[in-house]
């Protein structure tokens, strides 16, 4: 998985192929500037860096050595002596200097502390990272200002020295037969991001869907600790331990921003209802399946390792697959959409539930219904921004769960209003290609699993010429369009033009079909025996990219809303 030209010490891994770098403050950590430039740390990314630009033509004669003519030239113009300008002038330098800063923060920079190496150190881990940051400006600025010949009227305070910093620890639960492999990966316990993050990955798109394979993919798993990572996430009211090879930094700390990170507590004794292994070197098929072990009742998915799978979508989308999975076997229904509560400035209160699958217009619907409402709408909760779940409880009434706490996005989809109130706390991913996303927190876990009660439940319809919304008035006929799962697909997915997909819902539904349908029969008995509105609301996405027609089935929601 690794090539020769990657970095690879006790205390840094770099891999440009990834953009990700790790650095191991446990193995080693440095705290002052002589130490850093004398690192074998700091000379294998010169040796790096050099490598990189020697590809190109830049008439840079500094750039024409190696790394170790590279630093001594650097300490002599540390130490101010007489011969730090004998060969290289100080333009050459300072322009390869401030490349290669580019060329180091250009990477995800992940420092990781092992709280069971470092007891002391982990209670101030953020400290730790925080001087370790300082210290990697202090050495920039120091020899650019002296490269320069004066000192910087402006300064920006950067993620200079890691973009996050996390802590992990060993966890013991009941490992059943046969998955002691993953035994020595840590979990990953607490994380400090430094946003926004701005990430790029070889794949910006998700193609195809996950299918069930004969075999637990746990015999594959043969991962070192120095190399694998787990992410114990909560989602919805399920524990999932998501592993992952540490190429795939750029996904792991995604999740961070997407789901409740599990707490010791959480872990410690706790079988988890679904573990994913993202990374594999080997799969059946070069693509991503899962498997239902129904003797240890876990669910275990796949994901192989290539330049196809760095698209975050591919661990969202599986660890939600997983997750969906686990619910229709305790009789609980998925729902592939969105689910706010608004509050109105007539004293109304509405939980509303859209319906659909990528690119029909779901968060475009809210994002309409903010923009058109004025001082209608007092606040608008989202509860979940993409998969929840409708649950019956015991006596037979029915309630909405969601399963993240953040929201993964289209940039394109959001408002300035709610890009420019996110950025700060935001996680973007190839902010300069065509279906850019962010990863921005929404809810807390608490509300997001609280039983919410549903007053309305629409399908997010992107293919008719049709403005306004349609309630049904007939069991049967909704029942139709929210299976049959119709959308004009936008290019999110590999597909193109119309499309159906069963019950909107290619995670989880589509693979156990059977299963579900029986779930779907009982959901809607209980919308139209309880007369809760059912319809769908025509978005025009497909077919007219203007807002007007949007923005006028907003109108007619919002008018519907206020008044039932």
């Amino acid at each position: 998985m690794t090539e020769s030209k990657n970095v690879e010490t006790s205390a840094l891994y770099m891999n440009p192929n990834r953009s990700v770098a790790v650095l191991n403050y446990s193995n080693k950590y440095i705290s002052d500037i002589f130490t850093l430039m004398n690192s074998p740390e700091l000379r294998e990314v010169v040796r790096l860096f050099l490598a990189e630009r020697g590809h190109e033509a830049n008439g840079n004669s500094f750039e024409d050595t190696n790394a170790e003519t590279y630093l001594e030239t650097i300490k002599s113009v540390l130490l101010d002596r007489g011969d730090a300008y004998e060969h290289f002038t100080r333009e050459e330098m300072l322009q390869s200097i401030e490349d290669l800063y580019s060329f180091y923060r250009s990477y995800l920079r992940i420092a990781v502390l092992n709280m069971h190496r470092s007891d002391v150190m982990a209670n101030n881990f953020m400290e730790i990272d925080n001087q370790f940051n300082d210290l990697v400006i202090r050495l920039y600025r120091t020899v650019e200002e002296k490269l320069q010949g004066f000192s910087n009227k402006t300064y920006r305070q950067v993620s200079a020295g890691s973009s996050a910093c996390i802590l992990t620890q060993s966890q013991d639960w009941p490992m059943p037969k046969g998955y002691e492999a993953l035994k020595p990966i840590r979990f990953i316990d607490t994380l400090m991001l430094r946003p926004p993050m701005m990430m790029t990955t070889p794949s910006n798109k998700r193609e195809g869907t996950f299918s069930a394979v004969p075999d637990n993919p746990i015999a594959k798993f043969h991962g070192d600790r120095d190399e694998w990572y787990c992410f114990p996430a909560k989602i919805g009211e399920s524990l999932a331990y998501i592993y992952f090879h540490r190429d795939y930094f750029v996904s792991g700390i995604s999740l961070a921003n997407l789901f409740e990170v599990a707490s010791a507590k959480d872990v410690a004794g706790h079988k988890p209802d679904e573990i994913l292994l993202f990374g594999l070197a080997e799969t059946e098929g070069d693509v991503s399946h899962y498997y239902h072990d129904e003797e240890n009742d876990i669910w275990v998915g796949e994901v192989p390792y290539n330049d196809k799978t760095t698209y975050f979508g591919y661990m969202k989308k599986m660890c939600l697959t997983l997750h969906n999975l686990h619910m229709i076997y305790e009789n609980r229904l998925p729902i592939h959409g969105s689910m706010v509560r608004i509050k109105f400035s007539n004293g109304k209160k509405k939980n509303v539930v859209f319906f659909g699958d990528s690119g029909a217009g779901k968060s475009e619907s809210l994002e309409a219904l903010q923009e058109i409402a004025d001082d209608k709408i007092i606040s608008l909760e989202t509860i979940f921004d993409d998969m929840g779940s409708f649950t019956f409880d015991n006596q037979g009434n029915m309630y909405a769960q969601g399963t993240e706490i953040g929201a993964f996005v289209r940039l394109d989809d959001l408002s300035s209003a709610v890009a420019f109130n996110n950025m700060d706390r935001g996680v973007y991913l190839n902010p300069d290609r065509k279906n850019a996303r962010v990863i921005i927190p929404a809810d807390s876990y608490s509300r997001v699993v609280k039983h919410h009660k549903v007053d309305m439940w629409v399908y997010a319809n992107n293919y008719d010429k049709e403005i306004g919304i349609h309630r049904f008035d007939n069991k049967e006929a909704a029942k139709e369009t929210f299976i049959t799962g119709k959308r004009f697909a936008l290019g999110t997915t590999d597909e193109v033009g119309m499309s159906t997909t069963f019950f909107a819902n290619p995670f989880g539904p589509v693979q156990e079909e059977a299963k579900t349908r029986p779930i779907i029969d009982k959901a809607f008995d209980y919308f139209f025996d309880n007369d809760i509105y059912v319809g769908e609301i025509y978005t025009h996405l497909g077919t007219d990219k203007s807002s007007e027609s949007l923005n006028e089935s907003a109108r007619e929601l919002l008018e519907v809303l206020m008044n039932s």
